[in-house]
């Protein structure tokens, strides 16, 4: 039987730079390539050796559209370490962390970025 494995998530923002700041600050995430995307416009692909974000934008993205949450999707799940660390990377970007709760196995908070993508922050620490 075969197994797999999540090995990124595309998405469209309006400023892939801003975005990819963000995710090198809050969970130390490194720029893996950026370049023309072959849809036209350009990505910037954000994570770790094994896993990443491709983040996506072009001319013809609407700079100040936020989508519904669950339109394009939920919310993308991180795991971290020191949850009041990343917490407040978040606040100190001008986001605003929220729902934070213990439940089992481990606690969590939950933020929206300026694309209005959820992000759930999670630690099993």
């Amino acid at each position: 039987m075969t197994s797999g494995r999540l090995e990124h998530v595309n998405m469209t923002v309006a400023d892939p730079r801003r975005s990819a700041a963000l995710m090198h600050d809050l969970f130390g995430w490194n720029i893996r390539w950026q370049g023309p995307s072959m849809m036209g416009g350009k990505t910037i692909h954000v994570g770790s050796d094994d896993d990443y974000l491709a983040l996506y934008t072009s001319d013809t993205v609407d700079k100040d559209t936020h989508f519904a949450k669950g339109q394009p999707m939920n919310h993308i799940g991180v795991v971290v370490d020191d949850l009041d660390a990343v917490e407040a990377k978040v606040a100190a970007a001008g986001l605003e962390p929220y729902a934070r709760e213990k439940y089992d196995p481990g606690e969590r908070f939950y933020f929206f970025d300026w694309n209005g993508i959820e992000f759930e922050v999670v630690s099993y620490a």
